[in-house]
């Protein structure tokens, strides 16, 4: 039985650094010798994130010829401590996943009140009561809606959301699922020069994206269908991608061999779980892949062979918003499906583990 995706929605913060911007903060906060303000422009410019939102802009009251430092004033001198990321993730979490709830339940043209199931996924922040009973208040779900909540399961995230709300649906066929993915990378900025940190640093930022979804065809006449998912841990690969909780925020450890070690074991797991679904890979005709960077797009590219435009709409959206977490192969989803996509598409993320998620969907 498979998952019919009946509306979706994006959000991002209003306010946004250009990428000049976003290195003068990174000269403030990471650079500890002119060696390294030089190598600075070099890794933002390499990253392809030309725009991208942050919360801590938010409601700042200043106008338009203020500067970056003043802008961005949540960071100062000193790194703040993880109470005070934690206490911005509880401001601003809720109102970027309800708009990106809100937008989904409009886009498929549900009410809130058929909502039977409610998915939130996040690994930015922690507080409670969290953005599940936030979201139930406020779009006025039933005190019955049954929730589950997706934490600290990295980039690759929403499409586990996805694969809970497809055994919700295939267990209790009225059920109607709203899943909500929302990330405040921007909260977790690392201070001081550690190459892994700073590559992080100019790579995340901040979004929210949510799903409206059931297995009955009868309430919308949107064609984008999942029928197929499928995860594999890389063996050995533990330590190239890490995310600790430290005194200053969420730590994130992403070495230089993640493209690479992603790379080797990718085409044969994937064509092995292709294989079982009965469906060759050069059938794929289109591409939603996690743009962790522009690397792990070129590497994907590279070992699937595939025409560097299928991969377009991923690279659109590193360059128009950052890397967003979870939330950020929704935001390609919705533009593939915006884009009038025929066929099949394959979503594919990377995250600790080193593991990968792929699911299969349909634009019918």
């Amino acid at each position: 039985m498979p998952l019919i995706l009946h509306g979706m929605g994006t959000a991002v913060p209003t306010q946004r650094l250009s990428q000049a911007e976003a290195v003068q903060v990174a000269h403030r906060i990471n650079a500890e010798s002119p060696e390294h303000s030089r190598l600075m422009s070099r890794i933002y410019q390499k990253t392809k994130v030309l725009t991208r939102g942050s919360v801590l802009l938010e409601n700042d009251g200043l106008n338009g010829t203020s500067t970056t430092k003043d802008r961005l004033s949540f960071y100062g001198s000193e790194s703040p401590g993880t109470a005070r990321r934690m206490h911005a993730y509880n401001t601003h979490a809720g109102g970027l996943s309800l708009e990106a709830a809100t937008k989904a339940l409009s886009d498929g043209d549900i009410s809130s009140g058929a909502i039977t199931h409610l998915i939130t996924v996040s690994c930015t922040g922690f507080h409670s009561p969290g953005i599940d009973l936030f979201l139930i208040e406020k779009l006025d779900l039933s005190p019955s809606v049954q929730r589950t909540h997706i934490g600290f399961m990295g980039c690759h995230a929403a499409l586990n959301g996805l694969r809970v709300a497809h055994a919700f649906a295939e267990m209790d066929p009225k059920a109607v699922v709203l899943v909500c993915a929302v990330e405040l990378c921007s909260l977790h900025m690392a201070y001081g020069w550690h190459p892994e940190k700073v590559v992080a640093n100019a790579l995340f930022a901040d979004g929210a994206a949510a799903v409206v979804a059931s297995s009955d065809p009868s309430l919308s006449d949107q064609s984008l269908v999942l029928r197929r998912s499928g995860s594999t841990v890389i063996p050995d690969s533990a330590d190239l991608m890490q995310w600790e909780i430290g005194d200053h925020g969420f730590a994130m450890g992403l070495s230089p061999l993640v493209p690479e070690t992603v790379g080797a074991a990718l085409l044969p797991w994937l064509r092995d779980w292709l294989k079982d679904q009965s469906i060759d890979l050069e059938a794929v005709t289109s591409w939603a892949v996690h743009p962790g960077g522009p690397r792990i797009l070129s590497t994907c590219a590279e070992v699937l062979s595939l025409d560097p435009g299928l991969l377009h709409e991923s690279r659109g959206i590193l360059q128009d918003h950052g890397n967003m977490s979870s939330a950020t192969i929704l935001f390609i989803l919705d533009r593939l499906r915006r884009r009038s996509t025929t066929g099949p598409c394959l979503a594919l993320a990377f995250g600790p583990g080193l593991s990968a998620e792929v699911a299969l969907f349909d634009f019918e």
